[in-house]
Parts: C-alpha cells; structure tokens; sequence
C-alpha cells in the first residue's frame, strides 16, 4: 500500500541572518488529520517558522514542502494558497467600514479592503463560510463593529475562502477576555472536528488554549525543535519546564489542560 504525502513536511530547516541562526535542524512531519499546536516561549523561533511555512522567510537550508511540492522547485506563490493565515497582522490591516461578507470574499483573491463588486458564485460561497464560522448574521456588519472573537472567526472564513488545505492560526487568542476566549476556543474544536475541516495548526503560549481537537504537538526552544509528536507523549512538565525556563506543574481535566508555576524556597538572608 503507497505511503500517503504528508500534508506539510520541513527537513533539516536552517535560517540564519546576519550570521544570527534563528532556527537550526528543523524536522516536522504534518499527517493527514492531525491537528497541531506549536508551543514555545518568546524568542524560540515560532514566528519565524510561520513565516517560512508561508513563503516569506528564504530558508539558508533545508525544505518546506506542501502536499508533496516543495519550496523553490514548485510556483511558491501558488503552494503558499495552501496554507491559510489568521494573525494580527492581517486584522490590523482591514478596513473599519468593509461589510463582513466582503471581509470574507476578499480572501479569495488575497486583497485587503477590497473593491469591486462580488460575483454571485463569490457572495455565495462568502456566506457559505460565514454560516460555517457560524457567523453568518454578520454578513452586512462592518469590520469596525465587530468584537474581537467575531473578526477572529471572520479572518477564519477569509482565509479559508482560497480552500487552504492547511490553516495556522497564530495566537488567535490574543485580546479576547476570558468569556470571549472560551467561546472562540470551543468554535476551533467545532471546526476542527468537521469532516472537510483543513488541518490546524495553533500557534499559542498557553497550554490551556489545546482543546482536545489538537493531537500532536511541536515545542520549540532557542529554535530548535524540543519535542514534537502525539499530544499526550510530548505534552509533559518536564518539556514544558524546559521550553519557558522555569519549573512547571501541568494538570489535566476534562481533555483540557492547566499550567501553575512550582513555588521553591526564598533562599535564606543571613545577617551580619
């Protein structure tokens, strides 16, 4: 039986610049119905690597690949339409009186504040995707009277209107009070839990954003890679404690998961 493409494949993935190496020896296989986190501490190499996997950062060595087609020997504009981006560097660019449908239809063809008129078969499929974000009433809203889990759950449908076959979603969670975070992480396990839904990967800090959709996990530390594998093999205390630099109990609960800090002793003052 023929071994299936990976979804997404990195191979011995080297960035340096300025003779700094931002990231070293980076191995990653994504498999069809996996969803993934990436964890690690500010400065381990997240952001870059998200912005290799979508086309922006050259790697100084190594492979990307994306459903078998690989970075600089395939059209790279036509395989980074395979990998969707939701990030507050797209949300700061939308335009406060654009309508929500138009919001979503834009991602089609990769343009922020679009202009124009929408196809029919385009305002079709936009509020197709908007009833699958399960948004669909905010069609005619504009961007800038939206909250901020509802222009989450928007950028969601836009980039999934260029029928990614991989969405990362870098710190979605950023902003949102804890009310807000709880319903837009419960929408992610909906979404990931859907049969056509793309594969997810989930940029985050937080150990307590992993609903139990996400199976496999990758941890970064001074970009290079600590740990990656299933969920509940690579997800430990130990990894954990060595990713942030500080020692950490992890719990568990209901496919959910908590992190607290390991109180040590104040060492002793000795008077003189």
């Amino acid at each position: 039986m023929a071994t299936l493409k990976p979804i997404l494949s990195v191979s011995g993935l080297r960035i340096e610049r300025g003779g700094t190496v931002i990231l070293r020896n980076i191995d990653w296989r994504v498999a069809r119905g996996q969803h993934w986190v990436i964890l690690g501490a500010n400065g381990s190499g997240k952001t870059s690597l998200l912005s290799a996997l979508t086309g922006y950062l050259m790697p100084t060595a190594g492979e990307i690949s994306v459903l078998g087609e690989t970075y600089g020997e395939s059209d790279w504009r036509e395989l980074r339409k395979q990998v969707g981006l939701v990030s507050s560097s797209v949300r700061q660019m939308m335009a406060d009186d654009e309508p929500a449908l138009e919001s979503v239809a834009s991602g089609k063809y990769a343009m922020i504040d679009f202009w124009g008129r929408l196809s029919r078969t385009d305002r079709a499929e936009a509020l197709r995707l908007l009833r699958q974000v399960e948004c669909e009433y905010l069609a005619e809203r504009a961007w800038g009277v939206l909250s901020q889990g509802e222009r989450q759950r928007v950028l969601i449908g836009r980039a999934l209107m260029a029928k990614p076959r991989v969405l990362i979603l870098d710190e979605p969670c950023a902003g949102l009070d804890p009310a807000a975070r709880e319903h837009f992480l419960q929408f992610l396990q909906r979404l990931g839990a859907q049969p056509q839904a793309p594969t997810l990967i989930l940029v985050t800090h937080h150990v307590e954003e992993m609903v139990p959709v996400f199976s496999h996990v990758l941890i970064l530390k001074n970009g290079a890679v600590l740990a990656t594998g299933r969920k509940a093999e690579v997800l430990t205390a130990k990894n954990l404690s060595a990713a942030f630099h500080a020692k950490l109990k992890l719990s568990q609960r209901n496919g959910r998961y908590a992190l607290r800090l390991v109180k040590t002793a104040a060492p002793r003052r000795h008077l003189l």
